[in-house]
């Protein structure tokens, strides 16, 4: 599709309480016995006769499906196989959207007999994925040694949406995200004001309304996945300035995606793999970005950044509006096969801002560092790894991570990223595209081992009718919840701009 729209007027698992989850139509009941850290209820299809009528009644419909992250559990993968990892992990992201695909539509028969999803859906998955992580298990073993117990993460569950459940404390924070490693910084620090407001705001409410039986596509997000910015209290705790440190800024401009460049592919996480994000994604920068892009094409490519010693390319999954209206991608894979349709809005404003450290200087980026902020499945692998703001212009004091916003008249939807500022000084990628970057802890300070490099902030601003009607592109079975959504960065800085991104950041100026 080449074209842009506008506005149209395992980790590790720990035993928690049990919880009953009950599969409608008052049929079967499971009962949890586990948790992954934010995984949410589990079905071991294990449960007794007894069990099962002592809880029947007490649960949710499921809504989706629920798998463990292997690649969260991969030991470090040698760089001779992961080629081969790399692609048996995105067939299995495949496996779990196929099998989505026949829980929905299977979802009423399912109701009625339960079991059929044990039977039909799920034992399936188990094989499939059996068959891949088998696979994963010789490609390393080839290489190194063999890893054990794999096999441990091939049975996947069935889940409810219990974003109906989830209390309003939980929708901001302090404006800090939790990051990788559970104390990262947060994304989106809003300077509060209202740049890029909408001048012609046509009000619009009944085209982008999305309905409670869960958006266009049937599988989200719903209204309790939307709450209104102004009953959010503040909640941004501006970071306290400190004595030395890095404190200059340097802007690039690389456009809104303007000239139309979209792709499912995902070079980082599934490179050679065709559809390896099962949504769209929004370009600006590298123009040869697919997910057959070696690093000489990135070098060779075009950019639609001003500065042409700029070449990185930034992405992030499209977002559009919920009116039911068919974009061009409405029978495409990473479209309307992937249950990601409606209209694509472009950016009213995009900007790129790479700042330093509170405590130190900055070291330059590596060039083809690679870096992924946010968790496209963190509706099911939990939040350790969301990243990601939602605010509103004039309301960028109140953050949100896991609601979408709905903002007055006047005022912009804006998703705010910050994206790892340490680096381990070696590696420009790692075997779950995370370990080679860190964040930051609360005082600024790089891990040991690790050293600050230029952070990226990333701001993007749409204008959009007011009320529930838009959502981001994501995997099918994570439901278009806010909290998936995510920003990728390779760096394609030639050298010498590079060093005066470092320059100018150390010594506190502000560059472009």
């Amino acid at each position: 599709m080449g074209r842009t729209r506008k506005r149209s007027t395992l980790a590790n698992r720990a035993i928690v309480a049990s919880a009953a989850l009950i599969l409608g139509g008052g049929g079967l009941v499971a009962v949890n016995t586990y948790a992954s850290a934010g995984e949410g209820w589990s079905w071991s299809g294990q449960q007794d006769e007894q069990t099962q009528n002592q809880t029947k009644g007490a649960g949710e419909t499921a809504s989706t499906i629920d798998c463990p992250e292997v690649a969260n559990d991969l030991p470090d993968v040698p760089e001779q196989a992961r080629p081969e990892v790399d692609r048996e992990l995105a067939t299995m992201d495949s496996q779990i959207t196929d099998a989505y695909q026949k829980f929905a539509e299977q979802k009423e028969q399912i109701e009625q007999d339960p079991q059929l999803a044990q039977n039909a859906i799920l034992n399936p998955l188990k094989d499939k994925r059996v068959a891949s992580i088998d696979r994963i298990s010789v490609a390393i073993g080839r290489a190194g040694q063999q890893p054990q117990g794999l096999e441990s993460l091939a049975p996947c569950v069935m889940r409810a949406d219990d974003s109906d459940n989830a209390g309003e404390g939980d929708n901001g924070g302090d404006g800090q995200g939790d990051g990788q490693n559970g104390d990262g910084q947060g994304d989106g620090q809003g300077d509060g004001q209202d740049d890029g407001q909408d001048n012609g705001q046509d009000g619009g409410q009944d085209d982008g309304q999305g309905d409670d039986q869960g958006g266009q596509a049937g599988n989200g997000p719903e209204a309790s996945d939307f709450v209104d910015i102004q009953s959010v209290e503040p909640n941004v705790q501006q970071p306290q300035q400190q004595g030395g440190g890095s404190k200059g800024t340097f802007t690039t401009e690389c456009g809104k995606n303007e000239n139309g460049k979209f792709n499912p592919d995902n070079v980082i996480v599934a490179p050679g793999v065709s559809n390896g994000a099962h949504h769209m994604h929004d370009y600006v920068g590298n123009q040869a970005n697919d997910a057959f892009a070696s690093d000489d094409d990135l070098a060779g490519g075009d950019t639609t950044c001003q500065n042409q010693g700029d070449k990185s390319t930034y992405y992030w999954p499209v977002l559009r509006l919920q009116n039911g209206q068919d974009e061009n991608d409405a029978n495409a894979d990473g479209g309307g096969n992937d249950k990601n349709v409606g209209e694509i809005q472009t950016p009213s404003q995009v900007t790129l801002n790479f700042v330093g450290s509170p405590v130190s200087k900055v070291t330059a980026m590596p060039r083809f560092l690679r870096i992924i902020t946010g968790d496209a499945k963190a509706f099911t692998n939990g939040d350790a790894n969301a990243n990601a703001s939602w605010s509103c212009t004039g309301f960028e004091d109140r953050q949100l991570k896991d609601k979408y916003p709905i903002c007055p008249e006047g005022s912009q939807v804006v998703r705010s990223f910050k994206f790892q500022s340490c680096w381990d000084g070696q590696n420009t990628d790692s075997a779950n595209h995370r370990t080679h970057v860190a964040f930051a802890d609360d005082n600024g300070n790089c891990g040991d081992g690790f050293q600050a490099i230029p952070q990226l902030v990333q701001r993007i601003v749409y204008d959009v009718p007011p009320g529930p009607g838009f959502a981001v592109d994501s995997f099918p079975e994570q439901l278009h919840k806010p909290i998936t959504d995510h920003g990728d960065f390779i760096n394609v800085f030639d050298e010498d701009l590079m060093d005066e991104v470092v320059n100018c950041i150390n010594s506190g100026e502000k560059c472009q």
